[in-house]
């Protein structure tokens, strides 16, 4: 079998298996992530029907719970966006070691990646805790007071347009040069690559990700939304035009409800 066939099917076997690991994610996340009702469910419930749930008194094994939903959200929402540069660093991994099979490196590249949008998970946790405890996050863990989800969506909207936002998306979109010259050897050297990697989709979609606090955490219009957009300012040709409309949209919405337009 020749090094192009070899590659195919590497590329198919490796796709097979993120597809399966972001299909167990959007599984777990339409079940209700372990909470008493499905997503769907959360979604059409109105603020009436979650004051009548009742608030819910926060320790630690619901913080864990809250935990496994932000992280497992994060898996379902942007592993999709990472699979080409998982795929590249697979190809990569073969054509350096022919004789060796390139899944463990690269699925330690995409458990690293995973990771860096586990920390991300952990201070959302604590953000929701801190929006809850003082009354601004409703029962459906919505932003309660339009000043405040109007601020979220200006910020959103500013850091769109901002160098730092464009330098991470140029490197989310084209990450070759990364793959190439950052490249570390081993398992361990895959793991660091991918929690660098995923830095960087860190600092390009970070702030989209907090929008949910405006739309409501387990609102899945805002998490289809979300994902499907982060998708195509990734790999659309269009990407980096895409960020800069949606960041002034971002601003002009959160101006209009900070005005009381809508």
């Amino acid at each position: 079998m020749n090094l192009e066939s070899i590659l195919k099917r590497d590329r198919w076997v490796s796709m097979g298996g993120l597809a399966l690991i972001a299909a167990l994610a959007w599984g777990y996340l339409l079940s209700g992530t372990g909470m008493d009702m499905s997503a769907l469910e959360m979604t059409h419930m109105t603020s009436d029907e979650g004051m009548d749930r009742g608030s819910t008194t926060w320790t630690l094994s619901y913080a864990l719970l809250m935990f496994f939903m932000w992280w497992i959200m994060m898996v379902a929402m942007m592993l999709p966006s990472a699979t080409p540069t998982i795929l590249l660093a697979m190809a990569l991994n073969r054509k350096a070691h022919p004789d060796r099979r390139p899944y463990g490196a690269s699925g330690f590249f995409a458990a690293g990646y995973l990771i860096s949008w586990a920390g991300f998970s952990l201070v959302a946790v604590a953000g929701q805790w801190g929006l809850a405890e003082s009354g601004l996050l409703s029962s459906t863990m919505q932003i309660t007071t339009p000043a405040l989800a109007g601020a979220f969506l200006i910020t959103a909207g500013l850091w769109q347009l901002t160098p730092i936002k464009r330098a991470c998306l140029r490197h989310c979109r084209s990450s070759v040069r990364f793959l190439t010259q950052r490249r570390r050897k081993g398992d361990a050297g895959s793991l660091v690559m991918g929690m660098e990697h995923g830095a960087y989709c860190l600092g390009c979609c970070w702030f989209l990700m907090a929008l949910l606090f405006v739309g409501g955490i387990m609102n899945l219009y805002w998490i289809m939304g979300l994902t499907i957009y982060v998708l195509s300012e990734k790999v659309l040709p269009a990407g980096q035009r895409i960020g800069q409309i949606a960041g002034v949209g971002l601003v002009l919405w959160g101006l209009a409800l900070l005005g009381g337009l809508i």
